[in-house]
């Protein structure tokens, strides 16, 4: 199992459009991407200009399969104009 924590930065006022796009990208990842086991968007608590992504993959397949998805691509212009910077992504590795 591999799991992903992705940390994004929002400009402020695009909280909105951010979870709109990001709310159809979850639902095309559960309709298409059997290997994905979770992928849960959270807000920060402390600075709600910070969300994460909290990701599981069956496999190192299903996370590649994520990346190179025509559902994953499409989201990409919708997201990257709400962003305030890099993503940060953080790869785990399953234990137990």
């Amino acid at each position: 199992m591999i799991g992903v924590i992705a940390t994004l930065k929002i400009q402020a006022g695009k909280e909105e459009d951010f979870e709109a796009v990001f709310r159809t990208l979850s639902a095309a990842v559960r309709a298409n991407e059997p290997g994905n086991l979770c992928y849960q968007l959270t807000r920060s608590k402390s600075d709600p200009l910070i969300y994460k992504v909290l990701e599981l993959y069956a496999d190192e397949d299903a996370l590649n399969l994520h990346g190179a998805s025509a559902h994953f691509k499409a989201a990409g212009p919708g997201l990257g104009p709400c962003l305030a910077g890099r993503p940060e992504i953080e790869y785990l590795a399953g234990v137990a």
